[in-house]
């Protein structure tokens, strides 16, 4: 069973969830933006160390807290670590108020019927156990949809179901992630069938049985409101997508029920060589604006 405080959290306070989990392959463009060069570091280690680092700064700011960051979503390593010595989730729950959320999935698979279905994850309940044992509320999992092939979409939420039950099975709480490219050519068709394949998928699932939806911001806006309507859905949250934070935001404002779950445009203004005091502010300017956007809807 998933924890109840967390949950009372997560599906009605106010705020946004952060998305703090960038992984080996996103983790060079997360450390470019924030002004640490390929040639800054030797290796992998040296790469999830400086990103750490980062997180950690980020995590310990003054404005990241359960006022109006609700979640962070993290990657397996920052699970692992530490800030300032306490264990990362309990040091986000127990001291901001913040609800640890964990990826889970390997990556995608090349392109087939216009979308990436995730790789296999053959020590997914592994993983979940030792998440769960570290405190940890729930889980994400990306798949990507390029264009509107109606098999390509079905097997993308047939694989998100799939795996999201296997989670519920381990006492977590699954985030159904199937992105929409910002730049398909077909957005507004594909986004179209996802809505209809997902509340497929959702009607089918156990009375007591619940998932939360993280999706593109829609083209037309509210285009989602049925499925946060649903009776088995806790929360629908947004990704950036490659949308600037202004852009993002913009966006979101017009999705009523739909809050942020930002990594991009949550960082994007941060460099390394910003002092605490500019650091500081400039991250509590961007959590003002993602806030306000998850929560004063046009």
């Amino acid at each position: 069973m998933v924890d109840a405080k967390m949950l009372d959290k997560i599906s009605s306070a106010p705020g946004f969830i952060a998305a703090l989990d960038q992984s080996g392959g996103s983790t060079p463009g997360a450390l470019r933006l924030y002004g640490v060069s390929e040639s800054d570091y030797n290796g992998d280690e040296e790469m999830f160390r400086l990103v750490h680092a980062m997180r950690v700064r980020i995590m310990s700011a003054p404005a990241f807290s359960g006022d109006k960051v609700i979640g962070a979503i993290l990657f397996e390593r920052t699970m692992d670590g530490d800030v300032n010595g306490e264990a990362v989730p309990t040091y986000l729950w127990e001291k901001r108020g913040v609800v640890p959320f964990l990826k889970v999935d390997k990556g995608l698979e090349a392109e087939q019927n216009g979308v990436q279905l995730m790789k296999a994850m053959p020590d997914l309940d592994a993983l979940l156990i030792r998440g769960r044992e570290k405190g940890m509320f729930g889980t994400k999992m990306r798949s990507v949809i390029a264009h509107a092939d109606k098999a390509g979409i079905a097997a993308v939420v047939k694989q998100q179901f799939e795996v999201a039950r296997q989670i519920i099975g381990q006492g977590l709480m699954p985030i159904v992630e199937p992105e929409v490219s910002i730049k398909s050519p077909t957005k507004v068709e594909a986004e179209a069938i996802l809505r209809d394949e997902i509340a497929n998928e959702l009607d089918k699932l156990p009375a007591g049985e619940s998932v939360m939806l993280k999706l593109t911001i829609p083209t037309v806006a509210d285009f989602y409101a049925p499925l946060v309507a649903h009776k088995s859905v806790v929360r629908v949250v947004a990704l950036s997508g490659g949308y600037s934070t202004v852009d993002a935001c913009e966006k979101l404002s017009h999705n009523h029920g739909m809050i942020a779950s930002f990594s991009r445009a949550l960082a994007e203004n941060l460099r390394v060589s910003m002092s605490d005091a500019e650091f500081n502010a400039s991250l509590a300017k961007t959590i003002d604006a993602i806030y306000a956007a998850s929560v004063n809807k046009a």
